[in-house]
């Protein structure tokens, strides 16, 4: 299953380590804490809209993503979006492997953020 998963893209998985969040929920926890908000879009993709605090770590450029990530407390909560769900699930599966714990991820993306203007 893992294979499949790399070869075609991981699927929205809830696991211990991973919570998927629908956008109310996702609010709501963002704007609780100092939350590390972290969108793993490109710096285009950022450009063009992102939600406030967010931290632009582009997924597809591994190297600096992984060393940017690094840098983010491994004991505190990290919550990734991407445009549509696909990306961020990757990085936090990829967060999940570096030894992070306590993961949330937008479901469906940026592009279901219903909260744009505010």
């Amino acid at each position: 299953m893992t294979l499949l998963s790399t070869l075609f893209g991981a699927k929205a998985q809830h696991t211990d380590t991973i919570k998927i969040l629908d956008p109310v929920a996702f609010q709501e926890a963002i704007s609780k804490e100092q939350a590390q908000l972290i969108d793993v879009r490109t710096a285009m993709e950022y450009k063009q809209g992102h939600i406030s605090n967010a931290k632009n770590l582009d997924f597809f450029q591994r190297v600096n993503f992984k060393n940017s990530v690094e840098k983010l407390d491994k004991n505190k909560p990290v919550y990734l979006y991407c445009r549509s769900g696909n990306r961020s699930q990757k990085a936090a599966h990829l967060l999940a492997e570096m030894g992070f714990s306590q993961l949330y991820d937008l479901s469906g993306g940026y592009m279901q953020w219903p909260f744009k203007n505010e």
